[in-house]
């Protein structure tokens, strides 16, 4: 077999993520919670009540093609604007061309992309043109808006979130592009199902980056004598630049290594602990997933046996968000060795699980009157607060309060154990109990 070449003169000259593009909403994938029947936006589109509006969401997810498949919707002119490349000067004149629209009775939609990177005086600009419905402003933003849009301009929108691609519709869709005439429809690839979820994960959401690099391992890969292509593992790992076949961010593999990380580290197996952190972040795997992990092992596992250990997990997810890969890696490393050498302990996890249930069975349990706030009248005549001991002002620093609900009185649910730190909390609260009995 023979290998495509990236600059033979079967390569369309659009790529592959521009053909596809949807042009209408059927063939939008994704963002159902939107677009599904019977949803705000969807019900906007159909009864062409769009108003200005801001789409918030990840890079590939649509944003622009969705607000160009509004245009079409509601025979608006479709006006794409660049908050990188415009200023005060492209706004006015696009602004005088809608104004001019309007007159003859002509909707205009001004799609502005990456919104969030014009100043204030450029927002400002569009202030006007908005109130008088000149335009219908659709943004689009990857940043949080409440943080990056003028609020004067924010109360104009409408804000929708758009969310990430999940792997079963990136999957769809590349299926799709397989099939339709402007993908390779016309084409006979041979490439397992296997091999589009990997893409798909790959892609981490980005419909885009899943249709880029279905097109390269498709130009990269090998044509038979009957004119099949073939995409390989190796030309999948090739194109991706890491061995990411084996691992796919949300299906099996991943929940065995991070399962593999923690145990290992719950094992007190520093060594374990590392090689599963190295197989996750070689793989592609979000540092800062891993990092989120690390700090509910902290209290999960080791908890009051040394509370030092959710400081370092902490410090290395901020490390982690300052860094990203490659350096954090390390950071990474610094915890995962503390979490697996520090003492265990899992009397916090066993605490909260035991209240959870007593407080999904007891949810209307009052509080109690005497740790009541009485911040009004009434809810002093309603004896709220009283009876209520400051402790601060006994000379053991403890009064006998109840603080539980009447019906849950001597419930225990903390049990420290005699791990590391915990044995003075253990030693604590038997000195607690003691003083219960005798002054109680």
């Amino acid at each position: 077999m023979e290998q495509m070449s990236l600059f033979e003169d079967r390569k369309p000259a659009a790529p592959l993520a521009s053909r596809l593009r949807p042009a209408s909403l059927k063939e939008f994938v994704g963002q159902t919670h939107l677009l599904g029947e019977g949803k705000v936006l969807k019900r906007l589109i159909d009864t062409d009540q769009i108003s200005s509006m801001i789409f918030w969401g990840p890079p590939g997810v649509g944003k622009t093609t969705l607000a160009s498949i509004i245009a079409a919707h509601t025979r608006a002119e479709f006006i794409n604007f660049s908050a990188v490349t415009s200023g005060i000067k492209e706004i006015r004149e696009v602004m005088t061309k809608a104004e001019n629209s309007r007159f003859l009775g002509q909707k205009t939609i001004l799609f502005v992309d990456e919104i969030h990177r014009f100043n204030k005086a450029q927002q400002d600009a569009f202030l006007p043109f908005v109130e008088k419905g000149s335009i219908i402003l659709i943004g689009a933003t990857t940043e949080n808006p409440s943080f990056e849009i003028n609020s004067a301009l924010l109360s104009r929108c409408q804000v929708f979130v758009l969310k990430a691609l999940d792997t079963p519709d990136l999957v769809r869709m590349l299926q799709r592009a397989l099939t339709d005439p402007k993908g390779f429809g016309g084409q006979p690839v041979s490439i397992g199902p296997d091999m589009l979820a990997v893409i798909a994960g790959f892609a981490n959401g980005d419909a885009r980056t899943a249709l880029n690099t279905l097109e390269m391992v498709i130009l990269n890969g090998e044509i038979d004598r009957e004119g099949t292509i073939h995409v390989t593992e190796a030309t999948l790992e090739q194109c991706m630049g890491k061995k990411t076949f084996l691992y796919d961010k949300k299906g099996e593999e991943h929940y065995n290594l991070i399962s593999a990380l923690h145990k290992s580290m719950r094992n007190s197996d520093p060594d374990a602990a590392v090689y599963w952190l190295a197989r996750m972040l070689e793989a592609g795997e979000d540092p800062l997933y891993v990092a989120r992990r690390l700090v509910r092992f902290a209290s999960e596992d080791i908890g009051m046996a040394d509370s030092h250990a959710l400081e370092v997990a902490v410090a290395a997810y901020q490390a982690s968000h300052f860094n990203g890969m490659p350096e954090c890696s390390v950071n990474l490393t610094h915890a995962v060795v503390y979490l697996s050498m520090a003492p265990k302990s899992n009397a916090c996890y066993i605490a909260y699980e035991q209240a959870k249930q007593d407080a999904v069975k007891m949810l209307t349990e009052p509080v109690p009157l005497q740790i009541r706030n009485a911040p009004t009248k009434l809810m002093e005549e309603l004896h709220y607060g009283e009876g209520y001991q400051y402790a601060h002002d006994t000379e053991d620093k403890i009064t006998n309060m109840k603080c539980l609900p009447e019906s849950l009185q001597n419930r225990s649910y903390y049990r420290p154990t005699a791990q590391g730190a915990e044995r003075e909390v253990q030693e604590k609260m038997e000195e607690i109990a003691r003083w219960h009995r005798e002054n109680g």
